[in-house]
């Protein structure tokens, strides 16, 4: 996802000003992906730029609203009709590391595995508590809602890494067993 497209569905419910569109991206994420605040300006300004997005006032502390423009509103509607593409699947940094670990003489790839399982175990424990606050208050509200979903985008990401990592520690296990084989 696009910061610009996040930011264009905050200003789908009325104007607001760069710091409130931070915070509640960050809210609306469970804070999955935080912002910094030049990278909120920073794509304001494009998107102002680009016809998307206008000035509109100040709010009562005299900070600069920003509203959706008819340009806006259509590359935003676009966007949510368009698929994610899966064409050019991301770097992951965790598969690259352990491609070049089996290949490094020094390194213990098994241990790589187990220290990485571990983290990913700790992180997936930490969302399901998370998750389990969340369902405790009764999510009726859009915000709450969107929270929990990417608490459970995470969960699935995790419980899949972890289901990774042990397919990976077979294959080093069998391959192991085959150049120790007579």
């Amino acid at each position: 996802m696009s910061i610009r497209h996040g930011l264009l569905a905050l200003l789908e419910q009325g104007p607001r000003y760069g710091s409130r569109l931070r915070t509640e991206f960050e809210e609306r994420t469970g804070g999955s992906w935080p912002l910094n605040i030049g990278q909120v300006y920073t794509t304001l300004g494009r998107l102002e730029r680009d016809g998307m997005v206008v000035h509109n006032g100040e709010d009562e502390a005299g900070r600069a609203l920003y509203a959706l423009t008819c340009t806006g509103r259509t590359e935003l509607q676009d966007w949510f009709t368009r698929p994610v593409e899966r064409t050019s699947p991301p770097r992951d940094e965790l598969a690259i590391k352990l491609a070049l670990a089996v290949g490094a003489p020094a390194v213990d790839v098994r241990r790589v595995v187990e220290a990485q399982r571990r983290h990913v175990a700790d992180a997936l424990h930490a969302y399901v508590r998370q998750r389990a606050r969340a369902l405790a208050g009764t999510p009726g509200h859009p915000d709450e809602v969107a929270r929990l979903m990417v608490l459970e985008q995470l969960i699935c990401h995790a419980e899949a890494e972890i289901r990774w990592l042990d397919h990976c520690e077979a294959r080093l296990l069998r391959l192991r067993a085959e150049n120790t084989a007579p």
